[in-house]
Order: structure tokens, then sequence, then C-alpha cells
């Protein structure tokens, strides 16, 4: 067996890894969950690299790899495959749990060409909801990571497994915790902004999708939207397991790796035709994306959109920078509660407030946020207040540097407006940064 581990300090482009396996032996690439190193696949590589060349990764900030924050699945399947080009790695079977998942499926749908066979664990084209994760980033950026590294058992193994594990319990914790917060900030404003639900009918490779049969975070109902969706996809339910499933049952999920890796194993292109023969698969159908919420389709446009000036319609950007500011269920109420009367303000605020000046390149959002802040605490605003409070912490500025906004407010705006907006910001603060039990 062949051995073999590479970090990249000065690359921002490739990601770090290692090598288990015979040289000669065709590569297999394995990535792991948000959180977790290439340690979760400790039980699954004697097996494994007795037929394939295994390569690891560690996702950026991960494992003591460079801290080098990505903020998109894109970017990071980007980032694997210069790793993989640098090293004359082509071709290769893929095997990713749960963030790293999401990207084999990006891979498959942008790079089909490069995967000879895909497994994802514990994943899903759509990873719960934009609000969540950005939530997530919010509590990280307030209270660092212990938060999310204490609950991390509950929410990666079952009661049983944790309980009668606690050696693997601490070093879950542990993995969590020793992770750049940064770059666990940059992944989960990527997971918030991954979903492919509407794509999965392009994936071609072969594929298996597994899950536990208790994981409460990506669970068999997101798998079987995979295999719904996925024209060549099986499934495979691991009983007794909850979401860092390699981990809670390794030989399961070594077998049913070993099984899929040898029989679903995609033929290269013809270098001399650019084709290649595939069976063909079976038709299934393609699950689409919930329709919008709310009534924007039925939105009277303004008289004149900018389009009509010669220049682009800013409202599907702002809509956009809207939802990443406010998050989608403060958006998703707006819209919602939007009716003939308002509803051109709706649209109003989107494509002006939000496409125009909050898209603008000049400022950051950090600075928008502190702007906005002032502003509302001198026109006494104090719902908006609260709102933009959230989009703050969202944008990435600390409690502490909100309260510094507020002291900046108070000697420009006056006490007694600042004392109101201390009242409103500590609340939103709190609800915000408090860790969910």
């Amino acid at each position: 067996m062949w051995e073999r581990e590479r970090v990249s300090e000065k690359n921002v482009e490739t990601l770090q890894y290692r090598f288990d396996g015979p040289e000669q032996a065709p590569v297999l690439v394995i990535g792991t969950s948000l959180g977790a190193t290439w340690h979760m696949w400790d039980r699954q590589i004697p097996e494994l690299s007795k037929n394939w060349r295994i390569f690891r990764f560690d996702l950026p900030g991960h494992g003591g790899a460079p801290a080098y924050p990505a903020g998109s699945v894109t970017e990071l399947a980007g980032r694997l495959l210069a790793t993989l080009d640098g090293l004359g790695v082509q071709r290769f079977g893929y095997a990713g749990c749960a963030f790293s998942g999401a990207i084999g499926i990006e891979l498959a749908l942008r790079h089909p060409e490069r995967i000879a066979s895909l497994a994802v664990i514990a994943a899903s084209p759509r990873f719960g909801s934009a609000d969540e994760f950005r939530q997530r980033g919010v509590i990280v950026r307030s209270n660092g990571l212990d938060p999310i590294a204490r609950s991390s058992p509950e929410r990666w193994f079952t009661s049983g497994f944790a309980a009668a594990q606690p050696a693997i319990t601490e070093w879950a914790v542990q993995m969590v915790r020793t992770t750049d917060p940064g770059c666990y900030i940059a992944a989960c404003e990527a997971l918030a902004a991954f979903d492919v639900r509407v794509e999965l009918g392009r994936i071609g490779v072969p594929t298996l999708v597994l899950v536990g049969s208790d994981d409460q975070v990506t669970g068999p109902a997101e798998a079987r939207t995979l295999v719904a969706g996925i024209p060549d996809a099986r499934l495979a339910v691991v009983p007794g397991a909850s979401h860092l499933v390699p981990v809670e049952q390794p030989a399961a999920v070594t077998d049913l790796l070993v099984r899929h890796f040898s029989t679903a194993w995609q033929p290269a292109y013809d270098s001399a035709t650019g084709q290649m023969a595939i069976p063909a698969a079976p038709v299934k159908p393609v699950l689409a994306a919930p329709p919008p919420v709310g009534p924007v389709a039925e939105i009277a446009p303004p008289v004149v959109h900018p389009a009509v000036l010669g220049r682009p319609d800013p409202y599907d950007a702002g809509i956009k920078v809207r939802r990443e500011v406010l998050g989608d269920a403060h958006v998703d109420r707006a819209l919602a509660s939007a009716d003939e009367f308002s509803g051109d303000f709706q649209e109003f605020i989107t494509r002006y407030a939000w496409g125009e000046i909050w898209d603008r390149p000049g400022l950051d959002r950090r600075s928008r946020s502190c702007v906005t802040l002032t502003a509302l605490v001198a026109g006494g605003h104090l719902d908006e207040l609260a709102f933009h409070t959230r989009a703050a912490l969202r944008n990435g500025l600390t409690p502490d540097e909100i309260k510094e906004v507020l002291l900046q407010a108070a000697v420009y705006c006056g006490v007694p407006a600042a004392n109101s907006a201390f009242k409103v910001a500590q609340q939103v603060i709190r609800e915000e940064t408090t860790p969910q039990e």
C-alpha cells in the first residue's frame, strides 16, 4: 500500500489531500462532511484501497488545512479539480458525504466527463433552508464553533451510538471545535445557496444514493428525492445510522461502496469520437422546485422599466440580494402579504433599493449595514431596525460592532433614539446568537 499526504500552503486553488493504495489502480476520490476531516473515512480505507487508489481531501480550514474560505460549492469543486489536475488525475470515481456529496453532484452536473461513478451519502439537492445555514453562520460568528461542536454528536450519530462510543463522540466534538470558523461560515453560505433540484435529470453517471435510516439532517426523504431525479440512481438505506453513517456503520458503508464502484464504473469517452457507449437509463420523473412563494409573478411592473432605458432590469439581482441579506423567511412573508395595493411597492424596493443600491460594488455589505443601521436610528424606524440588525449579523457584523455603530449614532442622532435602538438590537442579538438547545 502506498500512502502520501500533501498540504498546499501557498496555492489557494488547491486542497489538502492524501493518497492511499496502489499507484496504478483507478482513483477513487472521497470527501467529508462539513466540520469533519478525512479521518472520518479511516475504517473504509483498508478495504477500498485494495482495488482503488484512494484520494482523500479536507475542506478548507478543516484538519489543519490552509484556511482559505470558499463561498460556493462550485468554487470548491473547482479547487478539487485543480488539485487533481496538478496530480495528473483526469478521471475518477467519487464518493462524498453530506457537504462533499454536494460537491459530487456539482461535478456530475458541470464536469460529467471526469466522473466514472458517483456515490452521494447523507446528501440532498438542497440542504435545509438558506435561512437555517445563514443563521448557523451568525451563531459561529458570535459564539465561535463551540456551540456547534457540542451539538454535533446529536446531528451526526444516533443516541445509542453516542452513548456507547464516548471516545468517538468526543473525537467528533474536537474535530468541529478545531475547524477554522471563517471557513465554516463560508461553507454554511455555500450550502445556503446550493439548490440543484431542477437539474438532477441531467446527471448521467451511475449513482449510488446512500443514507442512514435515522438521519435527521438529510434523511431518507431527501435521498428518495435524489433517486427520483437522477436517471441512473439506486438507493441504499443503512439501518441504525444517522448523518455520519460511514463512522456509525463502517462495515455496511464499505460493503455498499465496494459493490457500487465494482459494478457501476462508466467507461471513459472515446478520444477519437468524443462519445461513449452508455446503456439506456430508465426514465424517471424529475422533481421540480416548488413555485415561488407569494404573488411575485402577478405584481404589475412599474410604468418604466430600466430595460426600456437601455440597461438590464435589476429585479433579478435585487431579489437575490434581498434574500441573502434579509433571509428567505422575511422576504417570503413580505411578498406573500403583497396585494394589488402594495405589490408595486414591493417590486419597487426589490428593483431599486436591493438591485440598484445594495448590489452596487462601491461598498461591501458590512459597510452598507453600518450605514443602514445609523439611518434607521436617525429616522426612528424601529421595526426596520429589528430586521436590519438581523441582516447586519448575516452580513458579518459582530454584536460588538453593532454596539459601536449604535454608540456612534447616539452622538449624532441623539441619546433617546439610540436608547430605543439599543433595546431593539439587544433583543434581536439575543434571539439570533443564542444556540438552539
